[in-house]
C-alpha cells in the first residue's frame, strides 16, 4: 500500500526533528563534559594517578623564660609506602623486611593503618644510614616515598624531660577518638609533659605534596605533579622555666637518687624548675622508641617513667607541722608563745602506747615557735589532740591537701587526706581505730600522702599572705586561692620560726645561705616499703621577708630531712646568686 505524498513529507519532517533533537542532546552533553565539568573530571583523573603525601608541619619550639631552647626541630627523614590495596601493602612490607627489620606483629599494625591513596609511614624517624640503603634499592621498591621531615630534639635531654615530656607516633586507638579526629596515621603527637598539654598549640598545620603513580601504584614522579601546599609551623611556646636553674636542679640528683623537686615564684605562680629523678631521655621517644629500650625503662625498679614530683605521694612528715600550726592558730586554741601541758622527754604516752619524739633525750618545755624550730613531735602530738580529729580533718581539707595543685601538666595525682572520721571507719572498721590517728596526722604521718607540688603550693601561702598560688609552666594571670587568715603578727612569727629551722638553732642548720634569710622546714617521712630508709623532705622559701622563690624537695630513701634541705638551698642559692654555707654534721626531724 503506497503512502500519500503528504504523509511521506510529514514523516520526513518528524524524523528530521528527532535526529536534530538527538544531535542537539549529544552536543549539549559534549559541551557539559568538555567545557562545564572539565575541571571536575580532570580532578577525578588526577585523583586516579596522583597520591597525596602529607608534609608534616614543624612543631612550635618550646623556650624558657629567657628565650633559651628547650625543644626544637632538626632535619630528619620519613619513609612511607604507597600501595593500591591493603594486600599489596602487606606483600611489600614482607619484602622490605629484608632491609628494614620488622616483626609480623609490626607488619600487622602497619597493614591495619592502610589508607587508600595515602602513604603508610613505616619509619617515622629514619636514620641517614637507613635512607641510604633504601635509596640504593629504590628500583626494587618503586612504591617507597622518602622525604625530609622535621624531627623533634631536646638539647638538654634528661634535664628537661620532667617538664617537656616527649612526642611519639599516634596509635590506632587514638586515631578513633574525637580528640584526634583530624590526625592521620604516622603523625607525631605530644605524649607527655608540655608536648601533650599544649598539643593543640604546638602542632601547626600540615601541608601536602603529590606524587604520580601508575596503575600498579608504583611511584613514577615524586615532584612537580601538582604544586605543593606548604606546611605552617606551630607557634613557639614561651615557658616560665629558668633553664639555668632547671639544669642545675637536675645536676643535684645523681644516678643513685630518687625523688623530685620544684621551684615556684610564690607571687606569680611561675614554675622556675621542676625535676623528677631518675628520669628518661625524651630523645629516645622521638619517632618510635624501640621495644627493647622501652622495656628497659619499664623494668627499671627506680621507675624513671613515673614523675616523682607530679605523681608521687609520700607522707609529708614534719613539713606538715606548719599546717597543724596554722589550723590551730586560726582556730584560736594556741598562740606562738604557748606551751603544752607536758614537756618533751623523748616521747608522749597516749593510753598504753608510747609515741616517740625524734630527739630521744627530749626537748623540754617549748613554745609553738620553738617546737617548729626544733621539730618537736611531742608538742605537735598534744596540739593535734587539742584540735580534735574532726576539726583537724576539716582544716586540712580547707588548706587544699585533698586537691591537686592545678599545674598545667597532664596526669597530676591528687594528694591523700581523710575527708572525715568516717574515712577511718571504712579503712579499719567502726571499732578498729582510736584517736591515736590524730597524733600521727599532726606530725605529717599516718593517712596523709602529699605530692611535692601540693606541699610547695601550701608554702606559697606561708611565704605571702595566706593565699596559695596555682603553679604554671606557661605564663597566665596569677590564680590565688585563700587558704587561711592569720594576723600579720602570726604570719611574721611563723616565718621567724621557719627561719630558725635554717639557722644554728634548727634542724637544717647545715643548709643555711650566707647573706640570705631562708625560711623552711625539714621532714623525715616513714617509708612503708622499707622502714629502715626514711624519705627526706624540705620545703621553704627565700628571702624570708620578701620571698622570691619557694622550693620543695623530696628524696626517696634519703634518710634525713637535712639532706633534702641542702639540695633545696643550693637551688635557692643558684637562683638568688648567693653563697651556700658549708654543710655541718647535724641531724633532725
Amino acid at each position: 500500500m503506497s503512502l500519500h505524498p503528504n504523509e511521506v513529507h510529514r514523516r520526513g519532517r518528524l524524523a528530521g526533528i528527532l535526529v536534530a533533537t538527538a544531535l542537539a542532546g549529544l552536543l549539549a552533553a559534549f559541551f557539559r563534559v568538555q567545557i562545564v565539568e572539565h575541571a571536575q573530571f580532570a580532578l577525578q583523573s588526577d585523583d586516579n594517578r596522583l597520591n597525596e603525601v602529607p608534609l608534616p608541619a614543624p612543631r612550635g619550639m618550646i623556650l624558657d623564660r629567657n628565650g633559651q631552647v628547650i625543644a626544637e626541630n632538626i632535619p630528619g627523614y620519613t619513609v612511607s609506602i604507597l600501595s593500591p590495596r591493603r594486600d599489596s601493602l602487606r606483600a611489600e612490607l614482607r619484602r622490605l623486611a629484608s632491609l628494614v627489620p620488622m616483626t609480623d606483629s609490626q607488619i600487622d599494625v602497619l597493614t591495619r593503618r592502610y589508607t587508600p591513596a595515602r602513604p603508610t609511614v613505616i619509619l617515622p624517624n629514619a636514620t641517614f644510614e637507613q635512607v641510604s640503603v633504601l635509596e640504593e634499592e629504590r628500583s626494587r621498591f618503586p612504591s617507597l616515598v622518602i622525604q625530609a621531615t622535621p624531627r623533634r630534639r631536646y638539647p638538654d635531654g634528661q634535664a628537661v624531660a620532667a617538664i617537656v615530656g616527649y612526642t611519639g607516633e599516634i596509635n590506632e586507638q587514638e586515631l578513633g577518638t574525637d580528640a584526634y579526629r583530624d590526625y592521620r596515621p604516622g603523625q607525631q603527637i605530644g605524649r607527655a609533659g608540655l608536648e601533650r598539654q599544649y598539643e593543640a598549640v604546638l602542632r601547626g598545620i600540615d601541608g601536602s605534596r603529590f606524587v604520580e603513580v601508575d596503575a600498579r601504584g608504583r611511584v613514577v614522579r615524586q615532584a612537580g605533579a601538582r604544586p605543593d601546599r606548604l606546611p605552617v609551623a606551630g607557634p613557639d611556646l614561651r615557658t616560665t622555666i629558668d633553664l639555668d636553674l632547671q639544669r642545675f636542679t637536675a645536676s643535684l640528683f645523681d644516678s643513685t637518687m630518687q625523688g623530685g623537686a620544684v621551684a615556684i615564684d610564690p607571687v606569680t605562680g611561675d614554675v622556675l624548675a621542676l625535676h623528677s629523678a631518675p628520669i628518661y631521655d625524651p630523645n629516645d621517644f622521638v619517632g618510635r622508641i624501640s621495644r627493647a629500650k622501652y622495656q628497659a625503662y619499664l623494668d627499671d625498679p627506680r621507675k624513671p617513667l613515673y614523675h616523682k614530683a607530679l605523681q608521687g605521694v609520700y607522707p609529708p612528715a614534719s613539713t606538715f607541722k606548719l599546717a597543724t600550726a596554722v589550723i590551730a592558730l586560726e582556730a584560736g586554741i594556741v598562740g606562738l608563745g604557748d606551751r603544752m601541758a607536758q614537756p618533751c622527754r623523748g616521747g608522749y604516752l597516749f593510753g598504753t602506747r608510747f609515741f616517740r619524739c625524734w630527739e630521744k633525750d627530749g626537748h623540754g618545755s617549748l613554745t609553738l615557735a620553738q617546737a617548729i624550730e626544733k621539730s618537736c613531735d611531742v608538742y605537735f602530738y598534744q596540739l593535734g589532740l587539742k584540735l580534735g580529729l574532726e576539726r583537724f580533718l576539716e582544716g586540712g581539707t580547707r588548706l587544699g591537701f585533698r586537691q591537686p595543685s592545678g599545674i598545667d601538666l597532664p596526669d597530676e595525682k591528687a594528694p591523700g587526706w581523710p575527708e572525715a572520721a568516717a574515712y577511718f571507719d571504712r579503712l579499719y572498721g567502726r571499732n578498729g581505730w582510736t584517736n591515736a590517728v590524730t597524733l600521727n596526722l599532726a606530725i605529717g604521718q599516718g593517712e596523709n600522702d602529699q605530692t611535692v607540688l601540693s606541699m610547695a603550693r601550701f608554702y606559697t601561702a606561708l611565704a605571702t599572705d595566706g593565699n596559695a598560688v596555682r603553679p604554671s609552666l606557661v605564663r597566665r594571670p596569677a590564680e590565688r586561692m585563700r587558704l587561711f587568715d592569720l594576723t600579720p603578727e602570726q604570719m611574721a612569727g611563723l616565718r621567724d620560726a621557719l627561719h630558725g629551722v635554717v639557722s644554728t638553732r634548727g634542724t637544717a642548720a647545715s643548709a643555711a645561705i650566707r647573706g640570705v634569710e631562708v625560711a623552711g622546714k625539714t621532714g623525715t617521712g616513714q617509708n612503708a616499703q622499707d622502714r629502715n630508709r626514711d624519705h627526706a623532705w624540705f620545703v621553704g622559701f627565700a628571702p624570708k621577708e620578701d620571698p622570691k622563690i619557694v622550693v620543695a624537695v623530696l628524696i626517696a630513701f634519703g634518710d634525713h630531712g637535712y639532706v633534702a634541705a641542702r639540695l633545696a638551698t643550693k637551688m635557692m642559692e643558684r637562683y638568688l646568686k648567693t653563697t651556700v654555707i658549708q654543710p655541718l654534721n647535724v641531724t633532725g626531724g
